[in-house]
């Protein structure tokens, strides 16, 4: 019997800053001590391709077991990797570090599809008061 897969995927849903976000505006997070921090893997990934991937394949990508496989990793093994991965609950992008410190937005399309809008923006504003869109807040940092 093959194990249930969780997803983090949503679709037609707006995930806006965390309450306690402390950016008035997208921040591009930055490398810490000269490594890629799970901030600049998500950002790199989403803005460089807005509307290409999907909340899990970001999760899956930017986490350790993701960025454990190298480029020559064939599709069975990355297959293998990634149904391993999910076979237990993830935290879903309002847990992301962009929503809860860098002030981004994560909109996902129809298609479970993500683009990030900087808090403040036209199209953050208008995408924040779509009633067609779910609207969540990504996670606080600190408790209430």
């Amino acid at each position: 019997m093959a194990k249930a897969l969780h997803t983090t995927n949503v679709v037609n849903t707006f995930i806006r800053v965390a309450e306690d976000c402390p950016a008035r505006g997208g921040e591009q997070p930055q490398p810490r001590g000269g490594q890629p921090t799970v901030a600049t893997l998500q950002y790199a990934m989403i803005a460089g391709a807005p509307y290409k991937y999907t909340s899990d394949d970001v999760v899956f990508a930017t986490s350790a077991p993701g960025r454990a496989l190298d480029a020559k990793a064939g599709k069975k093994e990355r297959n293998q990797a990634r149904e391993a991965f999910f076979s237990r609950g993830q935290a879903c992008m309002r847990a992301s570090p962009l929503g809860k410190r860098f002030g981004w937005g994560i909109h996902a399309d129809a298609d479970g599809r993500i683009a990030i809008y900087a808090v403040g923006s036209q199209r953050y504003q208008a995408l924040a008061a779509d009633p067609e869109l779910t609207q969540v807040r990504a996670m606080r940092s600190k408790r209430g």
